[in-house]
């Protein structure tokens, strides 16, 4: 294991929107002037009103909060992005591959690509369903661009991505106030669009009933669940709602659930017992009846599990045949003895993150933790090492955001969106970028004190 020496801490972050000297990037430059002429914080102000109003609010009941939409878009250039969304198109085809060949020959485990261990103790294996039109349907990535300008792939969340629809309302709430011409792509109309293209290639019936799973006030983004059931005409459920009658999936008018776009917290069907949860009580006979289809299918959590994270360039090679184009920054299976001890030696230069963690949630940032806080973290390790992985740290890059009225830099991440159709692999012109507003915090996810950023592709 080899430390990549442009990867770390140590090195200077890439600002997205200013130059070294302070002055404006090019391709930020408009938005940047439209933002200082209004003046930061009366924008900021105002767009935290209508945000609000919206009722754009993140967290399960009881925790939520009102969702910080920062002023100051960011912007990206066409190019740029055509090239991300290139190679985020043919890592998903790779993925998708991978899923069905976990849950059939296994030619991953046989070609030494990835150890049986790592799949013989997913979580997120969904044996004895017949296999699905498509497993993938939507993807959110974690992308952060590194010192050396390049973005990297953190994590690929191919289960259940969220905050797109948080991402739309940011563009209705900062691109107009800004009115910069010519603006970002529109972004909208291909989101309600892509989803339904995603939802008709899930199916073979030429019309069938949809309906969009919540979780109520278990979930964190319940104004966003309801949005999808808007842009997709289709009514937003809990399981309580929903009828197992036969092998039929029933709505509460009586109609038979065709097609049903999952968006709950809960990603399985059974627990680490192998016994049915309440979603594997209501959706198995279905299921394995063929009556109903389930977006993102049950199962693919397997391309998702971080264990599995360290595999996917290689899992390109293997499936495609082709060199990676969007890369992962580089990672280590803990459950490998050899890169345990390597990692562990490390630790004090690495990323922890647990196998099945989510939202930033147990991630230790080596650099940055203290001797007590490393020998926890080894202590947790050397227990159950196949529970964890090790990530090269990153020196994630920062954009100009409003804090207290002012512009400063803060640290953020990219996440695009991609829905897998019959015609391809559609990425939306823009996505979310999300942002940390504490001063120099790394982790940048909304369930810690983060917020977000309309996000432009412009030229």
């Amino acid at each position: 294991m080899s430390a990549d020496p442009g990867a770390g801490l140590s090195a200077a972050s890439v600002d997205e929107a200013l130059l070294p000297d302070g002055g404006d990037r090019p391709h930020a430059a408009a938005a940047l002037a439209a933002v200082r002429a209004h003046g930061p914080g009366a924008l900021a102000a105002d767009v935290a009103r209508e945000a609000a109003a919206l009722g754009l609010r993140h967290g399960p009941a009881g925790e939520d909060h009102l969702f910080a939409v920062d002023p100051v878009p960011r912007v990206l250039g066409r190019s740029e992005w055509q090239e991300l969304a290139t190679g985020l198109d043919q890592r998903l085809r790779a993925l998708e591959a991978f899923v069905a060949d976990a849950h059939g020959p296994r030619e991953a485990v046989r070609a030494g690509v990835v150890p049986a261990v790592v799949l013989d103790t997913n979580r997120y294996l969904a044996p004895g369903l017949a296999p699905p039109r498509r497993w993938i349907g939507m993807a959110g990535p974690d992308v952060v661009r590194g010192a050396d300008g390049r973005f990297v792939v953190l994590e690929d969340n191919v289960r259940t991505p969220t905050l797109l629809a948080f991402a739309l309302a940011a563009r209705d709430l900062v691109a107009p106030r800004l009115g910069v011409q010519p603006g970002p792509a529109p972004v909208r109309e291909a989101a309600v669009a892509a989803m339904r293209q995603m939802l008709a290639a899930a199916t073979d019936l030429p019309d069938p009933v949809v309906a969009v799973l919540g979780d109520g006030p278990r979930s964190g983004v319940p104004w966003e669940i309801d949005r999808f059931g808007e842009m997709v005409d289709a009514p937003v459920v809990l399981p309580s709602q929903l009828t197992a009658r036969g092998d039929a999936l029933v709505l509460p008018d009586g109609r038979r659930v065709d097609l049903l776009w999952r968006r709950t917290s809960e990603e399985r069907l059974t627990g680490d017992d192998g016994r049915p949860n309440e979603l594997g009580e209501l959706l198995l006979g279905p299921l394995r009846a063929g009556t109903v289809t389930v977006v993102n299918a049950f199962g693919t959590g397997v391309a998702d599990d971080k264990r599995t994270f360290p595999y996917v360039e290689d899992l390109v090679r293997l499936f495609l045949g082709e060199e990676p184009l969007l890369r992962s920054q580089p990672a280590y299976d803990l459950g490998d003895p050899a890169q345990c001890r390597a990692a562990l030696d490390r630790l004090p230069e690495l990323v922890l993150k647990p196998r099945s963690g989510s939202g930033g949630h147990g991630v230790l940032i080596g650099p940055r933790a203290d001797p007590e806080a490393l020998e926890r973290a080894r202590a947790a390790v050397l227990a159950d090492p196949g529970e964890w992985i090790a990530q090269e740290p990153v020196a994630i890059s920062t954009h100009p955001t409003v804090v207290d009225g002012a512009l400063v830099p803060r640290h953020v991440d990219y996440r695009p969106y991609a829905f897998c159709t019959d015609d391809g692999t559609v990425v939306l012109p823009g996505g979310f970028t999300r942002v940390s507003l504490t001063e120099g915090e790394l982790v940048v996810n909304a369930s810690q004190g983060g917020g977000g950023k309309d996000t432009w592709v412009v030229g």
